[in-house]
This record gives structure tokens, C-alpha cells and sequence, in this order.
């Protein structure tokens, strides 16, 4: 594809669909997965083990938070108590909020501009209602897609659609970004354009080379705008 293809395709885009696990989010909180460990009693191997092998049934709601944690628990030949789980439920929300404030920042910055915003995340009940109640900064989007309320989870080709119809945007028209390449691949599949989260560097880096420079520099735009707005009128 051309440089001019390729910067025509950037004015195309009307929303920027954003994952939330380490794209909004930063890695995982250590002092929160070193708090399971020892809640648990799990060695390293073992908790890492179970967390995942139970991790795509929670995201796509066939598990409740508390039957994911008994999940983890009878992978790994243990069992756990109800005050064990309360405890759980909480560090492995807190494992998912130390933030990527570039990315949070600029999403503001989209919104500020009226350009419309979304979330799209593969994630458990009890996190994303832990999440949620801790950043007020997520009513913002205008349109958050939880896996775990439609039983379906990224890369699905299902919930992009219905995440596109819920953002009233065609899939076309929207600039989707993901750490995963499975669900970036899936996303250009149903026609959204795509970028894999590794590094903000290496994001804006390709954002720019695919001729979306407009939607990183939305705030110099906006601060024109501003300047224009409040402008004194020259003296006559």
C-alpha cells in the first residue's frame, strides 16, 4: 500500500477502539500477583498454571469471579475459603490497574476532540466491576464491551461486530489496538483498521507511518481551535 493509501485510510477513521489490558493498563502488578502467592500458598509454577488455564472461560462469562478462583484452585490440587476468595478477587483486580498513562492520556484527548472511543477487553465479572469503580476516568468512552456480559470474548469475530454497532461506527471506520496479535489479526478480519500494542514508542512510531499523525496530534489541533476561540479582536 502507498503512503498516500495509507494516509487517505487514516481520515477515515472515525473512532479508536482501545483493548484495556496492557494497552490502557500497564503489566501486572508484582505486589498484587506476590499477594496471591502467599493468600494462595502456591508456588510460582502452580498459581501461574491455574490462573490461566481458567482465564478464557471467566473473560467469557462461564465462570463467575468466585467459581474462576475455585477453577484455580482444583487445577492446582488446593482449595480455598470464602474470606480467600474476597481477598483473591481484590489483588487480581488491583494485578490490572497500574496504568499506561500515554495511552490513557491520549484517549482523554480524543475525547476532548469529539472523536468517539471505545473499549474492547477481554475480562471477568469482579474485574471489571473493580476497574470500573476505580476509574471514574472510564466513563468517558463512549462505549465499553466487557467479554463476560456478552459470553463471548476476543478473537471472536462476533464481538467486534456488536462492538462496532455499539459505537454506531462502521468497522471501517475504526482504528482498533490490541497487545495481542491473535486479536489484532481478528480485527482487521472484520474490516477495522489494526495496530498491535508493544511498546508506546514503537506505536506512535507505526501510527504515523500509516498516516494516522492526526489522531496523535489531536491535541495541537485542539489547542488551535482554543487560540481561535478566545482571541482578542484586534483594535479597530
Amino acid at each position: 500500500m502507498t503512503e498516500h493509501a495509507d494516509q487517505d485510510t487514516g481520515k477515515q477513521i472515525e473512532a479508536v477502539l482501545f483493548d484495556y489490558g496492557q494497552v490502557l493498563s500497564g503489566p501486572p502488578d508484582p505486589a498484587a500477583w506476590a499477594q496471591m502467592r502467599a493468600v494462595t500458598g502456591l508456588d510460582e509454577d502452580p498459581l501461574h498454571a491455574g490462573y490461566w488455564a481458567q482465564r478464557h472461560d471467566y473473560d467469557r462469562g462461564a465462570l463467575s469471579g468466585r467459581d474462576y478462583w475455585q477453577a484455580v484452585a482444583s487445577h492446582a490440587g488446593a482449595a480455598f475459603d470464602a474470606a480467600q476468595i474476597d481477598t483473591l478477587l481484590a489483588a487480581d483486580t488491583e494485578l490490572w490497574t497500574q496504568l499506561n498513562l500515554p495511552m490513557v492520556e491520549w484517549a482523554a484527548r480524543l475525547q476532548r476532540a469529539g472523536i468517539r472511543t471505545g473499549i474492547l477487553s477481554n475480562i471477568g465479572d469482579a474485574i471489571a466491576d473493580g476497574i470500573c469503580a476505580k476509574f471514574a476516568w472510564l466513563s468517558g468512552f463512549d462505549h465499553c464491551t466487557w467479554s463476560h456480559a456478552l459470553r463471548m470474548a476476543k478473537p471472536e469475530p462476533a464481538i467486534y461486530l456488536k462492538t462496532a454497532e455499539a459505537l454506531g461506527t462502521p468497522p471501517a471506520s475504526i482504528l482498533f489496538i490490541d497487545d495481542r496479535e491473535d486479536n489484532v489479526a481478528a480485527a482487521e478480519e472484520v474490516g477495522m483498521q489494526a495496530i498491535r500494542y508493544t511498546s508506546h514508542p514503537d506505536f506512535e512510531r507505526e501510527m504515523r507511518q500509516r498516516g494516522f499523525a492526526w489522531l496523535l496530534d489531536v491535541r495541537m489541533a485542539e489547542a488551535r481551535a482554543d487560540t481561535t476561540l478566545t482571541e482578542e479582536p484586534l483594535a479597530k
